[in-house]
């Protein structure tokens, strides 16, 4: 079985529908609820929490492959329970700021975890993924309310990638070979800024979304109220604040590894307009 963990989440949900699509085998969903799991027809649904590794066991046993999402839950003991319980291969996603970052303590904190899967014993493949594109939901009340988006470094433009994206490469991974032991650096197919994101949004919704930029000290007190100073100041350099050429770039391993162009931001804004309505 590949069991896919966080599999109500933005990559999670378009993993099972991706492996689901293309008939890879037996799949399950790990959920903390299965009966509003809602997955399609053929997926498993299994209740599991991955903040309580040591009750994963009876869960793992009979998986072959394991989809990971970094700092989710007790990485650690998930990777130790894995491997006692007989997974042969891990996909996880880490951050490509272990690459661009690697100063930042969640750049370290994800650098950790791939340290523990490479010594793990197991096969493994790591993703590095830039800004998702789901970051943007930030704002769906604000824009659902008609109010003015706000967004620091509003005219840098990073390779923002679509979650479905990060979904087809980690299907590639689990199921076609000459990906273990590989890392993989994901982007978006162009940079977009934070203003053009807005844009891109009003278009879709077919009106006008008000956007100011704010200053870097406004936007890092409205974070801090729920992700804390450090993590705000380390999302706050990555949006803007202490950008390099390697976060920048655009890089085309989306289309290699699966033969499709990487999707738009505008293309993800589509997909979830009724979400700023």
């Amino acid at each position: 079985m590949i069991l896919v963990t966080g599999a109500t989440g933005n990559i999670g949900r378009a993993l099972v529908r991706e492996l689901s699509a293309s008939g890879a085998g037996p799949t399950g969903g790990l959920t903390r609820d299965t009966a509003r799991a809602g997955f399609p027809e053929g997926v498993e649904a299994v209740e599991g929490d991955l903040a309580r590794a040591d009750s994963l066991e009876p869960v793992l046993r009979g998986v072959r492959s394991l989809f990971l999402v970094s700092r989710v839950g007790e990485d650690a003991g998930i990777i130790r329970t894995a491997r006692q319980a007989g997974v042969e291969h891990v996909v996880l996603v880490s951050s490509i700021t272990v690459r661009t970052h690697p100063h930042l303590g969640p750049a370290r904190e994800n650098a950790d975890v791939e340290r523990l899967l490479r010594d793990s014993g197991m096969a493994w493949t790591v993703l590095r993924p830039t800004q998702f594109a789901s970051n943007a939901l930030w704002w769906a009340e604000t824009i659902r309310e008609r109010g003015t988006v706000r967004a620091p470094y509003a005219d840098t433009g990073l390779p923002t990638v679509h979650p479905a994206d990060i979904a087809s490469v980690a299907r590639a991974a689990l199921t076609g070979p000459g990906h273990h032991g590989r890392t993989y650096e994901l982007t978006g197919p162009e940079r977009i800024t934070a203003r053009q994101q807005a844009a891109a949004i009003a278009e879709v919704l077919g009106r006008e979304v008000p956007f100011a930029e704010a200053g870097r000290q406004e936007a890092h007190r409205r974070m801090a109220a729920f992700m804390g100073g450090e993590a705000a100041d380390a999302v706050l350099d990555l949006m803007g604040g202490d950008v390099n050429d390697e976060l920048l770039a655009v890089r085309d391993t989306v289309a290699r590894i699966t033969g499709a162009r990487a999707r738009t931001f505008r293309q993800w804004a589509a997909e979830n307009a009724a979400d700023f309505r």
